[in-house]
């Protein structure tokens, strides 16, 4: 549901919460879950511009703008639950995104998605372990 959501923010314009009303309304949740929903997609939104200048630095030949619709706004998602949600492991946000990505992208959005967002991670753990990173190919 959140990436749904991402998704009809960034491509249909829509307001982020009517479209979270809109869709509770024909799909309602716990509470938690609805708590949940809302954290994911408002972080998103709120750490955007950082989200988007993280991804953009590991996906070098592939603007945001280039890239499908899902496979920006599910690495959104991602990258914010990995870096933003301290409960949430990175691997299960990637294994997560990489499902979505093969359901909703094209043939190679699982195999795009996983590349970036282990790139991402490793800069990550590297940055906190205090290690040099790797040079990463693509």
């Amino acid at each position: 549901m959140a990436f749904k959501l991402l998704f009809q923010t960034d491509v249909g314009r829509n307001p982020w919460q009517q479209a979270m009303d809109r869709m509770l309304e024909e799909e309602p949740l716990p509470d938690k879950s609805r708590e949940f929903l809302e954290q994911l997609v408002k972080g998103t939104l709120q750490h955007l511009k950082e989200i988007d200048q993280l991804i953009s630095q590991h996906s070098r030949e592939w603007s945001l703008e280039r890239m499908a619709n899902t496979d920006r706004n599910i690495l959104r998602m991602a990258v914010f639950e990995i870096k933003y949600i301290e409960d949430v492991p990175a691997g299960a946000a990637i294994n997560e995104a990489v499902e979505l990505a093969k359901r909703y992208g094209d043939e190679n959005s699982g195999k795009f998605v996983n590349g970036i967002l282990g790139q991402i991670v490793r800069e990550m753990t590297s940055e906190t372990s205090g290690q040099v990173p790797e040079s990463t190919e693509g």
